[in-house]
């Protein structure tokens, strides 16, 4: 198998990674760039036993095992709820725990990574080097872990034993303890220029890609995971309309995150062309049935932008999809004065969590 074929703009970035000598790096961009493909290519490099270049050769054993995600010099925190999207299954022993604790195996995948699983990565790199190259442990994001986790980390940040290097991930290094970010050599992932990104959306197979690209914010690796949600261009236009009908078709059929986001990033568009600035997630076009026969009062928005964030904290608890989305543009049908009777039911799901 050859090297891992990057985006673009991580090639500059993982050439940086490898002239490091440092035992701890902080690989970090302002959202989603590819940190963890980066921090893969980097830690598949340094465990490579024929290395070309400094870049990993494909063909050794090491690097056969690494591809197989059995590398026993190679350790991966990744949050529960990451490791499917990922591609990365939990380790065996914790698939043993999961299965003998019952009801464990049945809970809600976490989003944090706590500290007894840091405990178990510090001692594992204690131990000697199977394959007497290097011990590579990747934390992805490090944002989540929780701040006992974050703080049993320190020391091993700060005296690596033996061969141990560390490479930690985040979108925003500002959210980690000060006293992590100071014990990490930073290498960051710049916003990649337009035309390289929308290139790369198209060998990625987006038609349009540039109507979900400023979707994401000018984030290209964002785009692509709304692209394989099934999200297209022609859905992403439907939206201003089918919120103003409240119509429920397209937003239903997304995952419930991604509805939420979607109205976050719509109120931001509305809210910025009241005040006199320009969309960024929308075409202006697009918008303007909204605004007719008149805009939404700015603090009717503002109201609304408070709540779309609260609704984004909770938008993995075991919601019924459906009412969920019909109470969110029931309730975003408000700014016109046009909402239907919101159905008891969906009232509920709106403003209640479940088990309170």
């Amino acid at each position: 198998m050859s090297d891992p074929v990057l985006a673009p703009w991580l090639e500059a970035a993982l050439d940086r990674g490898l002239v490091h000598r440092a035992h701890a790096l902080l690989l970090h961009g302002p959202g989603p760039l590819g940190q963890f493909e980066l921090a893969a290519a980097l830690a598949r490099a340094w465990l490579c036993e024929n290395p070309h270049q400094g870049r990993s050769c494909g063909a050794c054993a090491a690097c056969h095992l690494f591809d197989q995600h059995s590398h026993p010099d190679f350790k991966l925190l990744l949050p529960e709820a990451l490791r499917e999207p990922l591609g990365w299954a939990a380790p065996a022993d914790d698939e043993d725990e999961a299965e003998g604790g019952g009801s464990k195996s049945k809970a809600k995948p976490s989003r944090e990574i706590r500290i007894d699983e840091v405990r178990a990565a510090i001692d594992w790199g204690q131990r000697t080097s199977a394959r007497a190259r290097a011990k590579v442990l990747v934390i992805h994001p490090a944002e989540a872990m929780n701040p006992s986790a974050a703080n049993a980390l320190l020391k091993t940040l700060e005296e690596p034993p033996g061969a141990l290097r560390l490479l930690l991930t985040a979108h925003d290094p500002e959210a980690l303890l000060p006293t992590v970010r100071s014990r990490c050599q930073r290498v960051a992932i710049g916003v990649p220029p337009r035309t390289e990104a929308l290139d790369w959306l198209r060998a990625q197979g987006l038609a349009e890609p540039e109507v979900l690209w400023a979707a994401a914010g000018g984030l290209p690796q964002a785009a692509l995971a709304w692209h394989q949600e099934g999200i297209d261009a022609a859905a992403w236009r439907r939206v201003p309309a089918d919120v103003r009908r409240g119509a429920a078709k397209t937003l239903a059929a997304w995952p419930l995150p991604r509805v939420v986001d979607a109205l976050q990033r719509l109120c931001h568009d509305l809210l910025a062309i009241a005040v006199g600035g320009e969309p960024r997630y929308f075409e202006a076009s697009w918008l303007e049935p909204l605004r007719q026969p008149r805009a939404p009062a700015v603090d009717a928005l503002v109201t609304l932008e408070r709540e779309l964030r609260v609704a984004a904290r909770h938008d993995d608890h075991p919601w019924h999809a459906a009412l969920r989305v019909e109470a969110l543009l029931a309730r975003m049908a408000a700014l016109w004065h046009t909402a239907r009777v919101v159905p008891a039911a969906a009232s509920r799901a709106l403003d209640t969590l479940p088990g309170r």
